[in-house]
């Protein structure tokens, strides 16, 4: 029997009943996004075109079309670049204003500096701790590329819930809402529960959704790799599993939403605005994954609508 040429992914959508919120703004900001991506003089022309071809205005503007630019570089870097970048940015985040950047810095400031205005204490803090594991771990991701090393699903759930950039993206919901919540609320076992079933949720559908780039790529890091590995699995029995992992991590935040804590008038406001926040990125990050031309070309719409992905 051949390798397949092709898969059924499953019907994600139908199964999150989450309404969708699109900001008004988005074509403004787009926009405006694609300018500050041209004046990157030091862009490769055919890297300017993926990005654009992200539609990450639909999703999020600037830091996701950041985030996604420093996935795409990370991948032809080894650990040690890697951990020249993140000492590049890190640093830029804890002194943006002093910081003598290179590209990437300049870019990481771009966005930074406004933030610092207004964002929390407590969100500046969760954001820079949180981009700093996003670093370690694709760092671990490069050195598994390297190797051909597959993880186990334990250690790989663990470390994707970092490559993901879910965490720094998540602390942006506290910023673009003016929310202040303390380190207690956030740290609290059902809020913590919430963000990671919104960040499974993300991430694994969008292994499924990019299986099809990573595996031309050979990259070993896909949860859909993993079950086939670790269970001995053809292609499309892995798919349908990883499916519904995908499904219980929509049903667990459900759950966990029903679970949520009160603390006082004004806190309980500002985490249902978060957690709301979190269902925005588990509908809209479905959505979005059929519109950008990120994992299936111009045929997202054709994808969405007969499921079949051809290898």
């Amino acid at each position: 029997m051949g390798a397949p040429t092709t898969f059924i992914v499953p019907c994600l959508v139908s199964h999150c009943s989450f309404q969708i919120h699109i900001n008004r703004h988005r074509k403004q900001i787009a926009s405006e996004t694609n300018r500050w991506l041209v004046k990157q003089r030091n862009m490769p022309s055919d890297a300017l075109r993926r990005l654009h071809g992200l539609n990450c205005g639909r999703l999020t503007a600037i830091f996701l079309t950041y985030l996604f630019f420093l996935d795409n570089l990370s991948d032809d870097m080894n650990d040690l670049s890697i951990a020249a970048t993140a000492d590049t940015v890190l640093s830029t985040l804890r002194n943006p204003h002093t910081y003598r950047a290179s590209h990437v810095g300049k870019m990481t400031k771009d966005f930074y500096r406004p933030m610092v205005l207004t964002a929390s204490a407590g969100t500046q803090q969760r954001f820079i701790k949180t981009f700093g594991l996003f670093f370690q771990s694709i760092q671990q991701q490069a050195q598994d590329r390297a190797s051909g090393a597959i993880p186990n699903p334990d250690s790989y759930i663990s470390l994707r819930r970092d490559t993901s950039g879910c965490k720094p993206s998540f602390a942006l919901i506290e910023y673009a809402n003016n929310l202040n919540l303390p380190d207690t609320v956030m740290e609290h076992s059902v809020i913590v529960s919430l963000g990671e079933a919104a960040n499974d949720l993300v991430t694994w559908s969008n292994d499924i959704f990019s299986y099809r780039v990573e595996h031309a790529k050979g990259d070993t890091h896909n949860m859909i790799t993993v079950v086939m590995n670790e269970l001995g699995l053809e292609l499309q029995p892995a798919v349908d599993i990883v499916g519904r992992k995908c499904k219980e991590s929509i049903d667990r935040f459900v759950d966990y939403r029903l679970k949520i804590p009160s603390w006082s008038p004004s806190i309980d406001e500002q985490v249902q605005i978060y957690v709301e926040g979190l269902a925005n990125w588990i509908v809209e990050s479905l959505h979005w994954s059929f519109v950008t031309e990120r994992y299936f070309g111009k045929r997202g719409a054709e994808v969405k609508a007969n499921h079949v992905v051809e290898l």
